[in-house]
């Protein structure tokens, strides 16, 4: 897979050219718009690992947004999304899809038009506090905390947080703790507590629960880069 930031919306955009086979998609609590070179997909932000299974090579390519700022862009909440892929065609006019679905089969740089495509579009930005909070949680700030520094109750975060990410704060939380402690499973020489530790975990056993509920195996599943994102 190959990857390219974007800037005009907080963005990756990203290529696979998938063989035969399943893939394992973990959580990062980002959402993505690919095309498949059929159709294109919504892939909602997930809770769990998402086996992708192709019985033929595919080549595809897809934006992945920050976190937060897909619904404003498709006019609907991340909630409605979560745990899915769901054609783009369920959710926007079917004349609208099909011009989108033309120019990207038709593109040279698909990743150039999906971009285009995608910034050309009338959206609503996302309110101050949704880049904000997952640097908070990132650095371990406490979700009551959180709610004070964006002045709302912790019942108010939690109801804004899955219109915007599609799911609380406390999950949120959960993942980019996990996606964390991936980056760090590459580091040769630290042992899993080290990795545990620095990654925010009580101790080795709490991050090997929440490895096991978040991508479906132990933290040493995943050493080498394993993991893959995206689809």
């Amino acid at each position: 897979m190959t990857s390219a930031e974007r800037s005009a919306r907080p963005a990756t955009c990203w290529r696979a050219d998938t063989a035969p086979g399943e893939s394992v998609i973990l959580p990062d609590g980002c959402m993505d718009l690919i095309w498949t070179g059929e159709e294109l997909l919504i892939a909602g932000p997930d809770t769990g690992p998402y086996v992708f299974g192709t019985d033929r090579r595919r080549d595809m390519t897809g934006l992945r947004f920050a976190p937060g700022y897909a619904p404003g862009l498709l006019g609907a909440p991340a909630s409605e999304f979560r745990d899915s892929r769901v054609p783009l065609s369920d959710l926007w006019p079917s004349s609208d899809v099909r011009r989108w679905e033309d120019t990207l089969a038709a593109a040279d740089d698909v990743g150039a038009a999906l971009s285009a495509l995608c910034d050309a579009t009338p959206g609503q930005s996302p309110p101050p506090w949704v880049p904000t909070l997952p640097l908070m949680l990132a650095r371990g700030v406490p979700v009551s905390a959180c709610a004070d520094t964006v002045s709302v109750s912790a019942r108010t975060l939690h109801r804004m947080s899955l219109q915007h990410f599609g799911y609380g704060p406390k999950t949120l939380a959960r993942i980019l703790r996990m996606r964390t402690a991936l980056a760090l499973l590459d580091d040769a020489g630290e042992d899993l507590s080290g990795i545990a530790a620095r990654a925010g975990y009580a101790d080795h056993a709490h991050m090997c629960r929440d490895f096991a509920e978040l991508t479906g195996a132990p933290p040493t599943a995943w050493t080498g880069g394993a993991q893959t994102s995206g689809l």
